[in-house]
């Protein structure tokens, strides 16, 4: 399923799932900083409540598990983790990266180190997505995000 509502932005979600994990990863975390203050919050939704779940599941881990998990929901792999992420709708999953962002800021989730630098192949595919408006950007993370997970 895809929500992408251009030929840009779903070039752009082909192009995000030929990146490794932890690319994969380091785009959503830049990609949540630089939309962060324009997102505004919703009333608590079933999203929320079943995103909130998984959170707090990948929470309770330790840091190098949550890194683990965070990579396998991203390339699919067959965990407990990842298959419960499968079935999370669209919105949770969408919400349950908004949260990992978060906590990334809170430092309640492992961070993205200090020094890290995304892969310069990433460029180009970076600079595709800022030209893309506000809503586009939402809806290809939501159509990046919607792909991973375990696969049956």
């Amino acid at each position: 399923m895809t929500y992408t509502t251009n030929e840009t932005a779903r070039k752009a979600v082909e192009e995000f799932q030929h990146f490794d994990a932890d690319t994969q990863l380091g785009l959503l975390w830049f990609g949540y900083l630089d939309l962060k203050d324009q997102l505004t919050p919703n009333n608590a939704t079933s999203a929320e409540v079943t995103a909130q779940a998984l959170f707090d599941q990948i929470k309770a881990m330790s840091k190098e598990e949550q890194l683990q998990a965070q990579r396998d929901i991203a390339s699919k792999a067959n965990t407990d983790v990842s298959q419960t992420y499968s079935a999370l709708g669209s919105s949770a999953k969408l919400e349950l990266w908004l949260r990992l962002a978060q906590g990334m800021e809170k430092g309640t989730i492992i961070q993205v180190p200090d020094d890290y630098e995304l892969p310069s192949e990433t460029k180009d595919f970076s600079a595709k997505i800022k030209q893309l408006d506000f809503e586009e950007r939402v809806n290809f993370m939501r159509s990046a995000v919607m792909e991973m997970g375990a696969k049956s």
